[in-house]
């Protein structure tokens, strides 16, 4: 080429080592953690939605296995079933999430600072135990449970949707809020016909 490398101070290992050097600026400027969601752009939301969403499904997973166990519709054990499936997957996802942002896997009990975005505990011990001791109506008093605890667990996407930064978690938000869109309408025809 037409420039004397060794005039600028730098000899053909040096100019190659900078090269080197370039290049693996540039490949780390576009691959790295800001175009991935790397877990330091998570914030508070990000952060919130997690955690109530572990405690959602935990709270829901035994809705399911009665309903799925004991209900008479098929449609309720399908949509039960679909949802185990789900809620699982779901759940080991954020959890992990949780772990490599370094937050703990509860949310802060302080039921306060959760306005707006459905109660920190949707469903009661109590409700769970009124599922089991029914029985002629069963298949009622199950849908009316999910379709509030699908509820409330819609609120808490909404609000990762809108104010989450932690893109592969706003993408699961916005999933799950289609998909639990469809589910409700499953139940409320259910329901509507029961």
């Amino acid at each position: 080429m037409g420039t004397d490398l060794t005039k600028c101070g730098l000899r053909r290992g040096g100019a190659h080592a900078l090269l080197v050097l370039l290049l693996t600026l540039v490949v780390a400027g576009c691959g790295g953690d800001s175009d991935t969601g790397g877990p330091q752009e998570a914030n508070a939301t990000d952060v919130m939605y997690a955690q109530m969403t572990v405690e959602h499904i935990r709270q829901g997973l035994p809705v399911l296995d009665l309903a799925v166990e004991r209900g008479k519709s098929p449609e309720l054990k399908a949509v039960a079933t679909e949802l185990r499936g789900q809620w699982t997957a779901e759940n080991t996802t954020l959890a992990g999430w949780l772990a490599e942002w370094d937050r703990p896997a509860e949310a802060d009990p302080n039921e306060s600072i959760h306005a707006g975005h459905g109660a920190l505990h949707a469903l009661r011990p109590q409700d769970v135990d009124d599922l089991r001791a029914a029985t002629g109506a069963f298949d009622q008093t199950a849908t009316a449970l999910l379709l509030g605890h699908l509820h409330n667990g819609m609120e808490t996407a909404r609000m990762e949707a809108k104010g989450g930064a932690y893109r592969p978690a706003v993408d699961l938000a916005t999933r799950t809020t289609t998909t639990r869109q469809a589910q409700i309408q499953r139940l409320l025809t259910l329901a509507a016909g029961q």
